[in-house]
């Protein structure tokens, strides 16, 4: 198992992985990695079992207000994904690591992260590596 920082070469193969768990197509995320891995304030890893890209973590810098946090920036996990077949073996906590490792040397103090209300595993997933809940919210919106 090999888990790297993504470079630009690696944007599809993140975007295929990341369009399993969020609803985009892999061409729009494709466009949107290109961005995120040149970014300074954003870090995506890549774990690759046998050059098979297998799961991938997304972080990045926030400066505005986080739920739970006291300090700016904050280290903040925007998405992790690790593919059916490959979980639980140590994936994501691994992915979670290089994060936090990221969120580090660029002076965050804390890190954070979300996951939506009814995403059971996504929750004890966090509960498992440290994380303590903030707070629970429902969101609402309507058309004008």
């Amino acid at each position: 198992m090999v888990i790297k920082r993504a470079a630009e070469s690696e944007t599809a193969d993140l975007a295929a992985l990341a369009a399993e768990m969020w609803d985009s197509t892999v061409s729009e995320l494709t466009v949107s990695f290109v961005d995120l891995v040149s970014s300074e304030n954003c870090a995506c890893f890549i774990a690759y079992q046998d050059d098979l890209p297998v799961g991938f973590a997304q972080c990045q810098l926030r400066h505005d207000y986080v739920e739970g946090t006291e300090t700016s920036p904050v280290g903040y996990l925007e998405g992790i994904f690790v593919r059916e077949g490959f979980r639980r073996l140590g994936i994501a906590s691994r992915l979670l690591t290089e994060c936090q490792r990221w969120a580090k040397t660029k002076g965050c103090a804390e890190f954070a992260s979300d996951c939506e209300i009814n995403n059971e595993d996504s929750l004890k997933f966090h509960l498992k590596m440290g994380f303590a809940e903030a707070n629970r919210i429902i969101c609402f919106s309507k058309k004008l």
